[in-house]
């Protein structure tokens, strides 16, 4: 009776672990590929988590600024939709991975990592739009 008993509660506590991380949110990093895929969406949330500067240097078309660094970081993504797919590059992926953290922690369901970020896509030959 002992073992079934420890049984039945390892296996309650599977599935109310299993099913408490689904909606938690997910981190799923990406190929660039797999990201020209998501672009195509119309729902999806780029964000590039540079500094200003960096990103007046080129970016990926349709991304928002987001300053991953910047004080106001955690007031501007509560401008971003929480139930929506978020699609988040840095320089080389460093930046956007802590973010993608933070945003799980925040509430946000579906979140896309570029992997090794708009260094990675230029290197590919993906098109970058420079400020005029």
């Amino acid at each position: 009776m002992k073992k079934l008993s420890f049984t039945l509660l390892l296996c309650l506590t599977l599935v109310f672990t299993s099913c408490y991380n689904e909606t938690e949110g997910e981190i799923k990093v990406v190929s660039t590929e797999e990201m020209q895929t998501l672009l195509e969406l119309d729902d999806v949330q780029l964000v590039d988590v540079r500094s200003p500067k960096e990103y007046s240097e080129g970016y990926i078309e349709k991304s928002q600024n987001i300053d991953f660094n910047s004080p106001t970081f955690d007031k501007d993504i509560t401008k971003l939709d929480k139930e929506k797919p978020v699609v988040l590059y840095c320089k080389s992926g460093g930046r956007s991975a802590k973010c993608a953290k933070k945003m799980k922690e925040a509430g946000f369901v579906k979140i896309y990592d570029l992997e090794g970020g708009i260094s990675k896509w230029k290197h590919k030959g993906f098109e970058i739009k420079k400020e005029l």
